[in-house]
């Protein structure tokens, strides 16, 4: 694998900017894995963004070959969104991967910066 990244770190939004208003909008509570499960913006948002940075060689083998982009070192992409989510953005969407997704994927939880990052981006509010 080439250039392993690691995810954002805290306060940064998804692709490694500055975000000064992460700490408006929902909250990691607030939403449920129901409310995930009917967005899918985390996984839209940036083809940018699901790479590979903590997982072994052995950890990406257990990823179908097809979801895998080895030359960038991340899954593959269609636009910006990932090839292994299923469904449509903010009506019903699911990981064909969720057992195997790799770390990246493991590390955005509902509400946290990245979610509420690629929320805002599809214009998707937190559930009432």
């Amino acid at each position: 694998m080439t250039d392993r990244t690691l995810p954002p770190q805290s306060g940064e939004g998804v692709r490694g900017e500055a975000q000064d208003h992460m700490n408006d909008g929902p909250q990691e509570a607030e939403l449920s894995s129901a409310a995930c499960q009917s967005c899918g913006a985390c996984c839209s948002f940036s083809a940018e963004w699901p790479r590979f940075s903590l997982e072994s060689e052995a950890d990406i083998d257990r990823i179908p070959r097809a979801l895998v982009d080895d030359a960038r070192g991340r899954m593959r992409c269609n636009g910006n969104r990932c090839g292994a989510l299923v469904g449509e953005v903010e009506v019903e969407t699911s990981c064909a991967i969720y057992d195997r997704r790799p770390d990246v994927c493991r590390a955005c939880t509902p509400g946290d910066d990245a979610c509420r990052l690629a929320r805002q981006h599809f214009g998707i509010h937190a559930p009432a």
